[in-house]
């Protein structure tokens, strides 16, 4: 009797593969769940193990035993990833190497860089280093989509380093190599500056709920103290009285002037009134991303600005579902230009959609808000956080 292990993400895929290598007639002999060790849990959920058997007596393909078919990354990545590699990374001798260096991940990280210098591979180890790689490979992978990455941009990732990845690239190379890769496509931020001579009126728009005046009276908090700019308030949010008062109560608390337009020639007798000041801050109304009129009304607004003296900032929740920051950025597209500020980081463990969102619109991303906290709760947006978060568990 010939009896063998394989291991899946699920019970149904381990018995394929075990049908698959042994034939129809194989039987199910043992079913049981293996529980990740150490930091190896960051990257893999648990795997089913299934032990299956056949009788000598009944005739099989052997040829799948002694010379497996050679498979390549594209084929783990968009077919079946867990399950096409996952037997052979166990029954792998280089298992142990690979967990090793899967528990150094954190410093790894912290270091950013790899000493290419005292990388050392074991010659020896040649003919084994491609199913490593592709092992250390899948699993950064399954820890892109663990984050919430979308597939397609984590495919993309992947596809673009392993054209660059010399055949005995070790995994402190893969690795390293895939962070800062993450880096490049996050960007560096974009945020408010004050240069020359006119006032800069900043605009910012957004869905309903997301922390737009929060996150103005943050960010004209910090000038007004620390840059000692000349700050004033506008808001366009004439639909919630709250929204007005709530803006006032800060304008108030910093000595800012604020004032509410309700039309396009309040808004061009704003740029008279404010001629002397640095910055101005313009609060618009949350609206429905859904409906045109609504958004038309506040492109005018924002078109009642010269283009050389406006700024503008969509404002997202990071805890917004990824279909539904599709919809409110394509909407927001047809208006404007923007940069992407996102609020309620403290509200999710995951920061996979900032990634998603930031290659969607290829919009610069700016500012990243954590608490209601005033100014305090507020930074801009550091992409070598970004991509370390989500190379690693939560």
């Amino acid at each position: 009797m010939i009896i063998k292990k394989f291991q899946a993400n699920t019970e149904t895929e381990a018995i394929i593969l075990a049908k698959e290598e042994l034939g129809k007639d194989a039987i199910v002999m043992n079913i049981k769940t293996i529980s990740p060790k150490g930091l190896y849990k960051l990257f893999r959920k648990p795997l089913v193990e299934v032990t299956a058997a056949i009788d000598d007596n009944i005739s099989y393909k052997n040829d799948k035993l002694t010379t497996p078919k050679k498979q390549t990354f594209p084929d783990v990545i968009y077919d079946e990833p867990a399950a096409s590699i996952q037997p052979e990374v166990e029954h792998s001798k280089e298992s142990s190497a690979i967990e090793e260096k899967l528990n150094n991940l954190q410093n790894l990280l912290e270091k950013q860089i790899v000493d290419k210098d005292t990388i050392k591979e074991d010659t020896k180890k040649k003919g084994k280093t491609a199913s490593k790689n592709l092992a250390c490979i899948q699993l950064i992978y399954n820890q892109l989509i663990l984050n919430e990455v979308d597939e397609k941009y984590a495919n993309q990732i992947i596809s673009e380093i392993e054209g660059t990845l010399k055949k005995d690239s070790s995994m402190d190379n893969i690795l390293s190599s895939i962070y800062q890769k993450i880096v490049l496509k996050l960007g560096q931020p974009t945020t408010i500056n004050l240069k020359g001579n006119t006032p800069k009126y900043v605009f910012f728009i957004g869905p309903t709920g997301v922390g737009k005046t929060t996150t103005i009276a943050k960010i004209a908090s910090k000038f007004k103290v620390e840059e000692k700019a000349k700050v004033a308030f506008l808001t366009s949010d004439t639909y919630r009285i709250a929204a007005v008062e709530q803006l006032r109560t800060y304008a108030n608390i910093l000595g800012i002037p604020l004032k509410v337009v309700y039309n396009i020639d309040e808004m061009k007798q704003s740029r008279k009134e404010y001629s002397d000041f640095d910055i101005v801050f313009v609060d618009t109304a949350g609206r429905s991303h859904r409906n045109k009129n609504q958004r038309d009304d506040i492109e005018s607004l924002m078109k009642a600005i010269p283009e050389n003296e406006r700024e503008i900032y969509l404002v997202l929740s990071a805890t917004t579902k990824y279909r539904d920051l599709v919809n409110i950025t394509e909407a927001y597209s047809e208006m404007v230009g923007y940069n992407l500020i996102f609020t309620k980081l403290d509200e999710t463990s995951s920061v996979g959609n900032l990634f998603n969102i930031r290659m969607l619109t290829n919009a610069p991303l700016s500012y990243a808000t954590f608490g209601q906290d005033v100014p305090d709760d507020i930074d801009r947006i550091d992409p070598q956080s970004i991509a370390k978060q989500l190379l690693r568990g939560q």
